[in-house]
């Protein structure tokens, strides 16, 4: 406790004692019958306890001074990946490392606070040395040590790795976070060793039906020369592919192109395998398996103008980067031969239009149901677009133009339309529309109303109608070449009517899922490292989520064993964590009840084996050194790790650092002054009664 008296303080206690003598005076000046030594007594007391009560009205802070000294922190990070195990150089005593890495953490332990972890695709406390993580990442390290000894004083950082960091990037870039230094003790083997890998497949992971496809297979070899590997492909367990490979140098690397063909709708799973050779170091990674999803033929989405226009292009430019449509622009009578049926969308720009083009097409068009967006400009025939369809109606005439600006729907939540777009679009000039009133003959889902001039009115201008399971969109005017033309001025990027075009587009065409009981894996292809989530999903009749009853799930491996498990409940769905699984293929059945009906939903994915561990068999030293010399620590070998002590005690920055805290503490909360209190007034008050006085 500090010194806290100062001339003010003193000052104070004066008055106070003061205060508690003359309350002692008065009290007693008139109290001579009393013995002598009691009345001083009975007034000492009195005046004490009046003193307190002053000083704990006019003194009320007392101020506290402690020092706090905090021992320099030493952090042991050892890696307990794969690849640390599994090569090993020659004289490597494994057993007298373990003892040594121990030996150094306590001797540390008697001057320093010393913290260890482990670390490979996760980061735990203390020792391990079994060397069966499937990843390392000393990045996640390095911001973990960075996040939980923010402000402390830490002293240094010892590291034993090989120096393969599969995951996270380099941590160069992390160390300086810490502001200590990183010593590293340098494991593996620099030295190449005999090996045949596969050290990447580059592939798309979609393809369509019947397509041909080609996937780039990089094939590495060391100390191989002369060899020749022979490259297999394997589509769900049958060979598709071969081809020789001639290895022709002791740092051989090619990139080999492999043509196949989609034969199979759904996730396919291909395994791509290199023959090992004699003597190899490993040959775990001579194979990988990859994923392609093979779905049908792009949807058919047409295009149908009465004339050309511009707007046509930038629909068309708009949607052109997805993959997943095919575009046709059709234009004139050229319609009338076409089957709308044909199609997976339908967007009808102007028509039925005032020349009455496509009669025939028209005609077909309101015996279909297949979804349609239709663009109202100019050109449309309005008394036509009322009978057409029966979902939107426009009072008005078909001569009758308005300019109408854009603004966003605040409640429109069909899709996402970002904040940064709302403002673009509200800049956006604006579009040629009928003049008239817009009639939405059920429910519809406005994403941008009309604004005339600067007034806001509740017209809608893009927006959309379901008329039971049948989706229709609706664009009240034409000009959104204008729409282009002002992100091209103002450098737009990525452009927001491209954006909104394919959103309106994906809506649309998208097929509505009816089921009322729907199971899907979080992803359709897992890691072994990675905890297998399975979502649900249960509608009543009126298509509401409901998760009263309990569902469950039987989970099936390729050897036919059967795992059961139980969903939880979230707030209006279910999920199931099945943890991480072994590698693999998987299917599974759920099931439910809901009322007397019974539901069932079934479904597959993979868990794909990790050998990213395997995959660089050569000590990563370099980096290790380059770690060191950034932080001002050192790189040590193996078997002189307990020099790391005497390194870090001659280290003049690594000492313990003392901290002054200094507080204002209430003197109401020394309970202990209120007891005196108590005690003096009960003392006072029963010698007082003793002798008779009140």
């Amino acid at each position: 406790m500090g010194n806290s008296f100062n001339f003010y303080t003193v000052l104070t206690l004066i008055a106070c004692l003061l205060l508690g003598l003359l309350f002692a005076g008065v009290a007693y000046r008139k109290t001579a019958h009393l013995d002598s030594r009691l009345r001083w007594f009975l007034a000492s007391l009195r005046a004490v306890v009046v003193a307190v009560i002053c000083a704990l009205l006019f003194l009320p802070l007392m101020k506290r001074l402690s020092y706090q000294l905090e021992k320099p922190l030493i952090i042991i990070a050892q890696d307990n990946s794969l690849s640390v195990g599994h090569v090993v150089p020659a004289g490597f005593n494994k057993g007298q490392y373990e003892a040594d890495l121990q030996k150094l953490r306590d001797q540390l332990s008697g001057n320093y606070e010393v913290k260890v972890y482990h670390f490979s695709d996760s980061i735990k406390n203390g020792f391990d040395f079994g060397n069966k993580g499937k990843l390392s990442n000393a990045t996640a390290l390095f911001n973990r040590l960075n996040e939980v000894y923010l402000n402390r004083n830490v002293g240094a950082v010892i590291m034993a790795s090989d120096g393969i960091f599969n995951r996270g990037g380099s941590p160069l870039y992390d160390l300086n976070k810490l502001k200590a230094p990183v010593y590293t003790i340098a494991l593996g083997d620099t030295v190449p060793k005999r090996d045949l890998r596969i050290a990447n497949v580059n592939h798309n992971n979609l393809v369509y039906l019947n397509n041909d496809f080609t996937i780039e297979v990089q094939v590495e070899a060391f100390e191989s020369k002369g060899e020749l590997a022979k490259l297999k492909v394997f589509e769900n367990g049958k060979q598709v592919a071969e081809q020789q490979v001639a290895i022709n140098s002791n740092a051989f690397a090619a990139a080999i192109p492999v043509k196949l063909k989609a034969n199979k709708l759904g996730l396919q799973k291909y395994t791509v395998q290199l023959s090992p050779l004699a003597n190899e170091v490993s040959e775990k990674n001579n194979t990988q398996q990859i994923f392609i999803e093979v779905i049908d033929a792009r949807q058919q989405v047409l295009i149908a103008a009465g004339g050309v226009h511009p707007d046509l292009t930038v629909i068309r430019q708009a949607l052109s980067a997805n993959k997943n449509y095919e575009i046709k622009v059709v234009v004139g009578e050229e319609l009338n031969v076409l089957n709308p049926n044909d199609y997976g969308l339908l967007i009808l720009y102007q028509l039925p239009d005032v020349q009455r083009t496509g009669a025939a097409f028209m005609g077909k068009l309101q015996q279909s149901n297949v979804p349609a967006w239709y663009i109202v400009g100019a050109q449309s025939d309005i008394n036509r677009f009322n009978a057409l369809q029966k979902l939107v109606s426009i009072n008005g005439a078909n001569s009758a133009i308005q300019e109408a600006f854009s603004t966003v729907n605040p409640d429109f939540t069909t899709f996402n339309i970002d904040a940064a777009a709302v403002k673009v679009i509200h800049d956006f000039d604006p579009l040629l529309a009928p003049f008239g009133k817009v009639m939405i003959n059920g429910a519809g889902f406005v994403a941008l109303k009309q604004r005339i001039g600067k007034i806001k009115t509740d017209a809608p201008q893009l927006f959309f109608v379901n008329d039971n399971g049948r989706k229709a969109g609706y664009l009240i005017g034409e000009g959104l070449w204008r729409w282009k033309l002002s992100e091209a001025k103002d450098g737009l990027t990525p452009p927001v009517l491209n954006d909104l075009i394919a959103k309106t587009v994906q809506y649309l065409a998208v097929k509505d899922d009816k089921r009322k009981f729907k199971v899907y894996p979080s992803k359709n292809t897992f890691e072994e490292n990675e905890q297998v989530l399975i979502n649900a999903l249960l509608y009543n009749d009126s298509y509401v989520a409901v998760n009263a009853p309990d569902v469950s799930l039987q989970l099936k491996n390729e050897a036919g064993k059967v795992f059961n498990f139980l969903f939880s409940r979230t707030t209006a769905a279910y999920q199931l964590d099945a943890g991480m699984l072994p590698a693999g293929n998987y299917t599974f059945t759920a099931s439910t009840t809901l009322g007397d009906k019974k539901y069932q939903a079934q479904g597959a994915f993979y868990v794909n084996a990790m050998i990213a561990e395997y995959q660089q068999t050569i000590a990563n030293h370099q980096l290790l050194n380059s770690m060191a010399i950034q932080t001002n620590g050192k790189l040590y070998m193996p078997s002189d790790l307990l020099k790391i002590k005497q390194e870090i005690e001659k280290n003049e920055n690594i000492k313990t650092l003392s901290y002054e805290d200094l507080k204002y503490e209430a003197l109401i909360n020394f309970k202990w002054l209120f007891a005196m209190i108590i005690l003096l007034l009960s003392l006072e008050w029963f010698f007082r009664k003793r002798n008779g006085e009140i």
